[in-house]
This record gives C-alpha cells, structure tokens and sequence, in this order.
C-alpha cells in the first residue's frame, strides 16, 4: 500500500473550476512545480470558507496538497491556497482571451508534467491581455512559446529540412510537417483564403520575423546557457510586425496538435466577432 504523501507549497493559476458537491470544487491548476494539476478543494463553496474568495482565474496562488498517494493519484487534496500577492487582475475585454490562453493549457498539457518556463511565460503574458495595443502580440507570443516549450516548434532560423539559414526578404511557410520551408508560389496567391479553416491555413512568414523570433526565444544568460524563460516582451516585440500572418500560421500549428474537437473559446470568440 502507498504511502501518503504530503506536497510543498507551488505557485499555481486557476485554470477552471466546476461543482463537485454542495460544498465543494474540483479544480484544473496550473502549477510551477507540478504542471497540471486536477484538486478537489473540500468545503471551498461555503460562506466563510477562506478559499471561495482566493480561487480565482488569473490570481496567482501559493497552494498546498495532500496527494493521498502519488504523482500517479488522478486528483489531489487542496489542503490550502493563498493569494500571492501582486496587482489585480483588470479583466475586462482581457476576460476571453484570458480563458482561450487557459483552455490551451488544459488541452495540450498533460498532468503531473511540470513546465516551469511556460508557467513564467504565463505571469508574463497575463497583465499584456489588459492593454488592448499588446493584446494579439501577447496571444501569439504565448502561442510560440507554448508550442516551443511542448516541442511542437522547430528552429525557426532555419530551413528544417537541409538546414539552409532563413534569409530576410524571402518568404517562408510553417507547417507541422514540415516545419520551416520556402513558401511554394501558390501559397503566395492563396495566403488568406482559407475561408477560416485552420486545416486549409497556408500563412508565408517573412524570414526576418522567423529570425527574430527564434533569437528572442533563443536567449542566452550567463555562460552561454540557454533561460529557460524567454522574456514574453522581446518575443510580443517580435510577433508584433507579422500577427496576422503569424496568428493563421499558429492556428495550423494548435489545429494539428488538439485534434479535431474544436476549442470553445475560439468559437465563442468568433461567433461575438461576427454579431
């Protein structure tokens, strides 16, 4: 029989809640030191429990667990969360894009599977969502590093197959089978065509956004070794003079690793767009 096992303290986000009983909450978190993290936090539904004000999206919270045997438990006991301080999210119009960053989290991250780089990448990119001139280079800066951090996304320097360094100037094509190639010249006449079809998406890149892309997520500290976390600003700076190009070529990228069961916050995004 195994033994119970008591969990440190770890920085974690709410990704999203829902009812278990009366009382209580089931919880999909999105810990530093543990990766996602399905917990039930007993009684969090009643009047003066000190969880039902801390048990927020987009709070940071420093929480506590009392796995009842091992990694391999599919929900963990919340023994205990607190605020860990920081300003106040706005919210607002950041709401949605907030939650479709959240719903990314939950369908491409596997439990028990800790990214502390992507989960630094996320406090950065959090109080970006609230101003609406960084709102889409936030989003696709996101969107790079999480597939980056997943290993979804390859060198963007260069050509993925034969290894010919990217030139500024040419156009190039993101694909999640063939990674970075030259753009074929019927992609040129048919970019922005897919009738909002990710699978029909064919996006060209310019090689000088792949190039500096690839350097602000290729930052070296000290030594020459390679941050785990790439500054969110250097990268929204970079997605910044392609995000219409780079959101069609993302969402190829995201469409093909989700699979076919579309994200309800991309819908429901379009659908406001559209009324």
């Amino acid at each position: 029989m195994a033994r119970a096992v008591s969990k440190p303290s770890s920085a974690a986000y709410v990704l999203h809640s829902h009812d278990w009983s009366e009382s209580s909450l089931i919880l999909d978190l999105f810990t530093r030191d543990h990766g996602r993290v399905v917990a039930v936090a007993k009684g969090a539904k009643r009047p003066y429990s000190q969880l039902r004000p801390v048990l927020m999206p987009f709070q940071r919270l420093n929480v506590t667990f009392g796995a009842r045997r091992t990694d391999e438990t599919e929900v963990w006991l919340m023994r205990q969360a607190e605020w860990a301080g920081g300003p106040a999210w706005a919210g607002g119009a950041a709401l949605l894009p907030g939650f479709y960053l959240n719903e990314l989290l939950m369908r491409l991250l596997a439990r028990h599977d800790p990214h502390p780089g992507l989960f630094d990448a996320y406090a950065q990119v959090l109080p970006a969502l609230t101003d609406p001139a960084l709102l889409q280079a936030a989003l696709r800066a996101f969107e790079v590093v999480l597939l980056r951090q997943l290993g979804h996304l390859p060198d963007l320097s260069t050509l993925t197959v034969g290894g010919a360094v990217a030139v500024a100037g040419q156009r190039y094509e993101l694909s999640p089978q063939w990674g970075v190639s030259l753009a074929s010249r019927a992609s040129h006449t048919t970019t922005g065509r897919s009738g909002g079809d990710p699978a029909l998406a064919n996006a060209t890149l310019d090689g000088a956004v792949l190039l500096q892309l690839e350097a602000a997520l290729s930052t070296e500290g000290e030594g020459g070794r390679t941050i785990l976390t790439p500054a969110m600003a250097p990268v929204m700076a970079a997605c910044l003079p392609a995000l219409t190009e780079l959101k069609t070529a993302l969402r190829t990228l995201l469409h093909y690793h989700l699979g076919s069961h579309p994200l309800r916050t991309r819908q429901l995004m379009m659908e406001l767009q559209q009324a």
